[in-house]
């Protein structure tokens, strides 16, 4: 079967692979349909993503259907369309255990530890699939994205009316302000580009923007009449925002890692402290999140149509992967089309 392989740094390949074997009791074989790019795969082939090895099968925004199941289910059939909870949990440590399995303590996450879906077919269990009557597959690639953002919102516990800032508008900050304006903040985005600034403006809703600059501290706290954002949200990725970030948290505010990188951050204890900060990590998503923003899109609630900026046949991923690294193809979000 087709497949796109990443060997390593910058080495993306078409192969062919052997079909699966067919599904066990409790899995699901199913067909891949559209694969959403998200920073994970850009960092991977850069060569700067925590936790992953090479060679490596990505893509774990998912959009599939359901070609044979290993054994009956209540709630799936052969045909549906589901996108896929790609988090492959043990069930039995103390997060699992506690209902946390988003941070299992031997988590596999698909096309990160262990082969992702860009390829024609794949086994997965059949509790990963979460299925919809009325979205497309293109739609469904998207829920594990968004699912970020719902859950590093849900950790900061926003009460309606706070200001909240969200610092980087790529996709994972783009679902971070989606569902802390659903949950009723009054939502500042911080960014070094002008043009995804005005996407959040315009598309999203975003009541503030501001661009990055030498005066941003003054420019945000003029915002919020001297008090600074009472939680922040640092979605880049990126060592200097991560560390520069605290300086925007309110005393008694809140500061949630939403984005990832391969380094350590590095923070003024005495300035922490003095502020009472609570910082928390945010760490992929729970079922529940994948049922949530499911019910959403399908009320209408959410949209994802102006997010996606750059689609992909297989046979072009290889040669466009790389201009999606490069801020000037204006890149919010891409997927590739399997079939």
């Amino acid at each position: 079967m087709k497949t796109i392989i990443l060997n390593e740094p910058e080495n993306l390949a078409y192969i062919e692979t052997a079909l699966p074997a067919m599904p066990k009791a409790g899995e699901a074989l199913v067909k891949v349909h559209r694969v959403g790019i998200c920073g994970t795969d850009l960092h991977a082939f850069r060569g700067r993503q925590p936790f992953f090895t090479y060679p490596r099968i990505l893509g774990h925004e998912l959009g599939v259907e359901i070609i044979e199941l290993g054994s009956p289910s209540a709630h799936l059939k052969v045909g549906d369309k589901c996108a896929v909870e790609p988090y492959l949990n043990c069930g039995n440590c103390i997060a699992c255990r506690r209902g946390k399995p988003n941070c299992c303590a031997s988590l596999q996450v698909l096309g990160v530890h262990a082969d992702g879906g860009m390829r024609e077919f794949f086994v997965v269990p059949q509790h990963k699939l979460h299925k919809s009557d009325k979205l497309t597959f293109e739609q469904l690639a998207l829920v594990e994205t968004l699912g970020i953002g719902a859950h590093g919102v849900a950790r900061a516990q926003i009460e309606a009316g706070e200001n909240a800032l969200v610092i980087g508008a790529g996709p994972i900050g783009l679902s971070v302000i989606q569902f802390a304006l659903e949950a009723g903040a009054r939502v500042i985005v911080l960014d070094v580009n002008e043009n995804r600034l005005h996407f959040c403006r315009e598309q999203l809703g975003a009541q503030e923007t501001v661009l990055f600059g030498e005066n941003t501290l003054t420019e945000i706290e003029k915002l919020t009449n001297g008090d600074l954002p009472t939680v922040v949200f640092d979605a880049t990725g990126n060592v200097a925002s991560m560390e520069g970030a605290f300086q925007f948290v309110a005393p008694g505010g809140r500061m949630v890692f939403v984005g990832l990188v391969q380094a350590d951050i590095k923070f003024h204890d005495p300035f922490f402290h003095r502020r009472e900060m609570t910082l928390l990590g945010s760490r992929n998503a729970t079922p529940q999140d994948f049922h949530r923003i499911i019910a959403l899109m399908e009320d209408g609630k959410i949209d994802t149509t102006p997010w996606i900026t750059h689609r992909s046949e297989f046979d072009d991923l290889i040669a466009n992967f790389p201009d999606w690294l490069n801020p000037q193809t204006g890149v919010i979000k891409a997927v590739l089309h399997l079939c």
